[in-house]
């Protein structure tokens, strides 16, 4: 039911939802900029288009591979401030990957990050999965010293991510759920 008194949670989380799609593409968009400056060239940074990452994003919420896919928004009030992807981490059924969270730096640092990454492991822990790992571009120590802060250790795996026919390192996180 409804609620009549137009009350709502001044920030939250929520399953995504289609609508949301064209806004998560944007965030993404803005918080890969402020974590790859410097990292890869301008170029690269101006080539990211939003609306490939809401065409993304919009499959992922209306048409997850499994059950265990998920997609969730944070919002500030009525307006989406960032996201959250969670996968199966390929290989094994007992670790969850945080394949992405990202949040609208302009309200980064408010809290949003950990009410997804919290989120992410509820989630996680009702589907089963006994470890969580997320990934982190290597030498953004804003995304590092979060994971470090949250419990999550470097592993020792990296990975490379195309980006705007730039290439980014990325190193996994882990911990146990």
């Amino acid at each position: 039911m409804a609620h009549q008194h137009g009350l709502q949670a001044d920030v939250s989380v929520r399953p995504s939802v289609t609508g949301d799609a064209p806004t998560l593409g944007v965030v993404h968009v803005q918080a890969w900029r402020a974590a790859l400056g410097g990292l890869v060239p301008p170029s690269a940074l101006d080539a990211l288009d939003p609306e490939q990452f809401a065409a993304a994003w919009r499959s992922a919420i209306n048409e997850p591979p499994s059950a265990k896919h998920r997609m969730l928004t944070a919002c500030d009030g009525p307006k989406v401030v960032g996201f959250a992807a969670l996968a199966p981490a390929p290989q094994t059924r007992e670790t969850g990957e945080i394949v992405a969270l990202e949040v609208d730096p302009e309200h980064a640092r408010a809290g949003h990050g950990s009410r997804l990454l919290a989120a992410c492991t509820d989630i996680l822990r009702v589907t089963g999965a006994t470890h969580l790992r997320a990934w982190a571009i290597e030498g953004d120590s804003a995304r590092e010293d979060f994971l470090s802060s949250a419990g999550l250790e470097p592993i020792g795996v990296r990975r490379v991510l195309e980006v705007a026919e730039s290439r980014v390192h990325e190193a996994a996180w882990s911990a146990l759920l």
